[in-house]
């Protein structure tokens, strides 16, 4: 099977990739791109772990073409910092113990930046709202959607 070139902005760089017709965003990332961030967890859509922004919108990259990304801008929480500087989000992640294990935080960041780009000041049952994609297995919703309100309204919550 011909390889298909595929073209996009990763987390602000014009990257570029061969892939299959069926490869999936998530194996491209991690296998061609070297971008970890987002994981794979249950290959179903079902729990969030491989959450991305694709042009600002958040995405499964377990259920999206790579081919469908063609020209598009993606985002992953690994590109959320800007230098040693964390994005206000990941702050409060690590001032609220939100990160826990780790697994399930690159798709909650995600979620929850494509949240308050929409909306800086959310309600609590926004966030929920926001998150409710995303499985966390250590059950502690609870610092997740401290850390995420904390960061609501933060300066440079829209760094592009």
């Amino acid at each position: 099977m011909a390889k298909i070139p595929v073209q996009f902005r990763l987390n602000g760089t014009d990257r570029a990739a061969f892939v299959d017709a069926p490869e999936t965003l998530l194996n491209t990332l991690r296998r061609s791109l070297g971008d970890f961030a987002p994981k794979y967890g249950c290959g179903q859509g079902a729990c969030g772990v491989c959450t991305v922004l694709i042009d600002g919108e958040p995405h499964l990259s377990c259920l999206t073409l790579s081919i469908a990304c063609e020209g598009r801008q993606v985002e992953t929480a690994s590109g959320m910092a800007s230098g040693p500087e964390l994005h206000p989000l990941q702050a409060q992640f690590m001032e609220h113990f939100a990160a826990q294990c780790g697994f399930c935080t690159p798709g909650m960041l995600t979620a929850a930046r494509s949240l308050l780009d929409k909306n800086p000041n959310p309600t609590r049952d926004e966030v929920i709202e926001a998150i409710s994609g995303n499985i966390c297995r250590c059950t502690g919703y609870e610092p997740i959607v401290a850390a995420i309100l904390a960061a609501a309204g933060s300066p440079g919550l829209r760094r592009a």
